[in-house]
Formats: C-alpha cells, sequence, structure tokens
C-alpha cells in the first residue's frame, strides 16, 4: 500500500467554514446550540489576528520552579494572550489562585487542562491517587470506570479544570513498552474502547472535556518519546485494526479532544523521520478527512525530545499548525510561532481560514464547558477536599473489582482461620497488606522460609514499587529463587503480584497452586487484596493484557466472597 494513501484526502474539507466542536453537553438544545455560535461569532469578530493566534497555543505552569518562572507565565498570559494553561506540580492552593488571576486578566476564558489519567495525583501529590489505566481493564462492570471518571471530574472543577488529558486509548501489545504499559486498558481492542469510552463518558458527562491519546497509536513502541523518537513500522492492515481502531470507535461516540503524538508511521508518513504530531499527512489527511474527525486537535506536549531535541521552539509550534492541529501544547516559544505562523499565512503557505476554523472551534469548546461564566475558586481546604474518605472508598472499590485470580488448583482461597505464613518480596513496602491480614498470618523474611513447616500455606508478596506509573516489572532473580526453593519444598503457595500482569511473564507457575494479581502497590490496593483473600469481597477481574503463551488476555477465575451472617452462618464458594 502506498505510504501517502492519505495525502490528498478531502483536502477541501479543510478550509470549510462550518464550525462543529465534537463536544458538547447532552441534550443541548437548538436554542443553546443558536446562543452558543451567537457567542463564538461575536467574540471571534471582536478578536485581533494576534489574539486568533494566541488562541492556539496552551503552555505550562509549574508552581515549584520559582516565582521568576511564574513571573514568565504570567508575562506569556498578558502579553500572548493565550488559550490556556497546563497545569503541572505540585501546590493546589497556589495554581487556584493563579488560574483566578489569569481568568480574571484574560479576554478570552482560559482553557485550563491537566494530564489526570490517574487522577490530580499524576500532578499533585497531596490528591488521592486512582488506579492506573491497566488496572481498569482488568475490570469487567466498566460503569466502576465511569464512576471514577466521574470523581476526577469533581476533582478537576473543585481546581478550576476543564480538560483531563485523558484517557490513553493506546493498545499496549508490548511488554516493553517504556512510556505506556500501565496507562494503557491493555493489549485487547474492544476492552480499550469499552473501558475508554466509560472513562471519557466519566468526564464529559460532568463537563470536563477529555482528550484520547495518543493518536495514531503508541502501544507498540519500545522507545519514549519524551527522550527521542519511537517507530511504529506496521502495515496499514494492522494499523486499521489495533492502533487506530479505538481512535475510530470514540471519535464518533463525540469525544471532544484528539491527542496527537511524537512518533514516526512510515506507513502513513513518508517524510522520514516526520513525528506524526507535525506530519499533514497524518493530521490532515488521516484525522480530519479520512476519519472525519471535527473536535479538537491538541499536539502532545511540544518540549518532548521526540520533537524538541529536532526543532526550535516556534518553529516546531508552526509546522503543527501546519499540519493540521489545533492547539500547540506545552509550546516552547508563543511569540516566534505566532509570527512563524503569521508570516506562513502571509506568503499563502496557510489559509486564513485555517486560524478561523481552529479558533472558533476552540471558542465553541470553551462556551460548552461553561467558561463564560467563570467563577473564581476557592483554595481553602483543597489538599482535604482531593483526598478524603470518598476518595478512598471509590477507589479500594476500583482495586477490588480489579483483583485477578490466574488460578488456585488446591482451593486455598478465601482464607480463614488458617494458619498462613507470608513472606514479602520486591522492593517496595508491604506492611498495610500485613496490618490488614492481622492474625491470621505470620510474617518471615526471605532468609527465614527455612523455618515453615513442610505442608504450610504461605502467601509470596511480590510489592513492586508504585512510585511511578513506569517503574520496571520485571521480578528480580532473588525472588524467583524464594519461589523455586518454596516450590521444590511442597508448600502450598499462593503468590500475590502487587505490580503489573507483566511480572508473571518470565515465572514458572506451574508448581505454584493459588496466583492472584493485584496490579499495584499501594494502602489502597493492599488492602482490598488483603479483604478479598480474607473472603469480604468477591474476585472477578480478567487478564487485560497477554502475558505470554500460557497468560492470555481475558483470563481469570470468579471467586465469591465468603457470606457470614449472625442469622445464616454459611460459605459461598463458587468457581
Amino acid at each position: 500500500m502506498k505510504k501517502l494513501l492519505y495525502t490528498s484526502i478531502f483536502i477541501a474539507a479543510l478550509i470549510s467554514p462550518k464550525i462543529n466542536a465534537q463536544y458538547q453537553p447532552k441534550n443541548t438544545s437548538k436554542e443553546d446550540l443558536k446562543k452558543a455560535q451567537e457567542w463564538v461569532d461575536n467574540t471571534y469578530k471582536n478578536l485581533s489576528q494576534d489574539e486568533k493566534l494566541g488562541q492556539l497555543f496552551i503552555v505550562a505552569l509549574y508552581t515549584n520552579k520559582g516565582e521568576d518562572y511564574i513571573n514568565q507565565v504570567r508575562n506569556i498570559v498578558t502579553n500572548d494572550k493565550i488559550g490556556g494553561l497546563i497545569l503541572m506540580q505540585d501546590d493546589a492552593a497556589k495554581e487556584i489562585n493563579l488560574v483566578n488571576e489569569f481568568q480574571q486578566t484574560s479576554k478570552i476564558p482560559l482553557m485550563i487542562g491537566m494530564d489526570a489519567e490517574w487522577g490530580l495525583f499524576q500532578r499533585i501529590a497531596r490528591a488521592h491517587k486512582f488506579p492506573w489505566a491497566m488496572t481498569l481493564g482488568a475490570i469487567q462492570d466498566k460503569s466502576l470506570v465511569y464512576q471514577m471518571a466521574a470523581k476526577i471530574a469533581e476533582d478537576c472543577h473543585r481546581m478550576g479544570i476543564n480538560w483531563d488529558f485523558a484517557p490513553v486509548v493506546d493498545v499496549n501489545t508490548n511488554p516493553n513498552n517504556p512510556i505506556i504499559g500501565n496507562r494503557s486498558f491493555g493489549s485487547e481492542v474492544d476492552n480499550v474502547i469499552s473501558s475508554a469510552l466509560s472513562y471519557s463518558n466519566g468526564l464529559q458527562d460532568n463537563n470536563i472535556l477529555a482528550a484520547i491519546k495518543h493518536f495514531p497509536g503508541h502501544g507498540d513502541t519500545s522507545t519514549d518519546s519524551h527522550l527521542d523518537l519511537p517507530v511504529v513500522s506496521h502495515n496499514m492492515e494492522r494499523l486499521s485494526s489495533i492502533e487506530l481502531a479505538p481512535f475510530k470507535a470514540l471519535m464518533s461516540e463525540g469525544v471532544g479532544g484528539v491527542m496527537v503524538a511524537h512518533l514516526y508511521v512510515p506507513t502513513l508518513e513518508s517524510g522520514k523521520g516526520t513525528p506524526a504530531s507535525v506530519s499533514k499527512n497524518i493530521i490532515t489527511g488521516l484525522l480530519k478527512g479520512k476519519l472525519g474527525y471535527k473536535g479538537l486537535i491538541i499536539t502532545d506536549a511540544l518540549n518532548m525530545g521526540a520533537v524538541a531535541n529536532k526543532y526550535k521552539p516556534g518553529e516546531l509550534d508552526a509546522l503543527a499548525f501546519k499540519a493540521g492541529n489545533d492547539i500547540m501544547l506545552f509550546s516552547q516559544g508563543v511569540s516566534e510561532g505566532k509570527k512563524l505562523i503569521q508570516k506562513a499565512i502571509d506568503n499563502k503557505e496557510i489559509p486564513q481560514s485555517r486560524v478561523d476554523e481552529s479558533v472558533k472551534k476552540i471558542l465553541l469548546t470553551k462556551y460548552f464547558l461553561g467558561l463564560t461564566k467563570y467563577t473564581p475558586k476557592n483554595p481553602e481546604n483543597i489538599n482535604a477536599d482531593l483526598d478524603n474518605s470518598s476518595h478512598a472508598k471509590l477507589v479500594q472499590n476500583l482495586y477490588a473489582n480489579a483483583l485477578t485470580l490466574i488460578k488456585d488448583e488446591k482451593n486455598l482461597l478465601p482464607i480463614s482461620g488458617k494458619q498462613v505464613y507470608y513472606i514479602p518480596l520486591e522492593e517496595a513496602p508491604y506492611q498495610t497488606f500485613a496490618n490488614k491480614m492481622g492474625a491470621n498470618i505470620v510474617i518471615k523474611k526471605a532468609n527465614e522460609i527455612n523455618s515453615i513447616p513442610t505442608g504450610s500455606t504461605i502467601i509470596v508478596g511480590l510489592h513492586k514499587d508504585n512510585s511511578t506509573a513506569y517503574k520496571p516489572y520485571k521480578i528480580s532473580d532473588e525472588s524467583k529463587k524464594v519461589l523455586a526453593d518454596l516450590t521444590a519444598k511442597k508448600q502450598n503457595i499462593i503468590l500475590n503480584v502487587f505490580g503489573s500482569a507483566y511480572a508473571l511473564k518470565d515465572l514458572d507457575l506451574s508448581k505454584i497452586s493459588t496466583v492472584l494479581v493485584s496490579y499495584e502497590n499501594n494502602e489502597d490496593s493492599m488492602n482490598a487484596t488483603a479483604d478479598a483473600l480474607l473472603g469480604k469481597t468477591k474476585i472477578w477481574g480478567r487478564l487485560p493484557v497477554l502475558v505470554n503463551d500460557q497468560l492470555k488476555a481475558g483470563m481469570g477465575i470468579d471467586l465469591d466472597a465468603t457470606v457470614t451472617t449472625e442469622q445464616n452462618n454459611t460459605t459461598s464458594k463458587q468457581k
């Protein structure tokens, strides 16, 4: 198939004057649409060309880089009249105060975005952490994913955020992917679509814009695009059925934003080394033309090494806009970019109608998000509001529903009234789990396994570092040796992985009776796991990824909770 398949498709549609932001609140009436269009037309008419160009840019706001940095951002907001901000680390109250200030001084309301895939915790350490997408992919009741996104939307509103740059819809078919991994719902297209749709609806039904990413698909890469340019070398048939499939499905459901990746996809772009984010073939030809997407198109962050190392600030922004993006995210050169875009317009390289199209889409989306009626947010008690019992209750329920029982050959679960030993392995904390299990377990260190009587029931906990989504999942040789020694002694082993399912990839599970995947290692996941092992909650998650030839996506066993009441002291177990 020709590499330039999409080069000339629907080019005429590029300069259509029709304004259609894909996102709009449900049950929007004709009268509401009329009012929205009138506001857009009147607002646009009263903007100078410089102000129009400013709407195309979003810059980063950090609160941990000092006052000089904040003053630089303040000057960009004031002088370059930019369209929005992406909130980064780390002080929520200070961010609220700055957003209030900038919104009150901006002629056009600012779009405030954040990478909040697993909640605001992704950028604000004092917020409560929600599960990673890989964990959510194991959950069978996708209404729970909707509930999570709705709660994230609530937290966004509390902060004055309008756009969550989520969910990731990359299909993670490469276990060694250094940048997607836990951020993907899994390796199966249908599961990615259903999980991401619930997530997107949970945001947008609560008036927070979603952005599916990273178009045209970052799931089968082995390079971190923050550092260098990854290559996706699949043919068109594969791209269409795997990488592009979630985007095609979700764009038809009204998701308001698509984020374009810094990837080189030679099947879609013949220009050697040209990233998708600055490829006219991919953005204008494929995304806008062939796929007919009319929502907001935004670049991935322009400070990432895949592009920042190759292009100058400003130059990169102009190339991205020429390619068909509406918004340049994390711009490193707003004033230079505006000048270069205007120069390209003057030289007839870009029609003015491109500016009209993008800015009117941006304005219409801002109207639908309620930004014309912005009210300042209150910074008081913000940390408590972003991390309280309502978060913990929801999050523990999510982890409980994600738990995946791969096998339980000797019916060792649930644990009730048995003497059980517990051996914590790997590098991360485990005490929360031990405390929750209480008197049911006796803790033994790895060098104490010889003191455990033969034929004992032993929980081996593989506790992986949960501090970021990007930590390696591989199990150490030391832990593998402990497992081998225990199986040689014919112990009854419950292997509990507090980490990625990919951690099972290189383990010999043939002589291990029971294998449970908890996906993450934090207080909420450990509490949820302990409750399940004690029979308090049902286990019914499914593997979201293909791990190896023995462990395939969709695997999992249902295990009912043990039911105990004063009136009817019974237990039930279903497999």
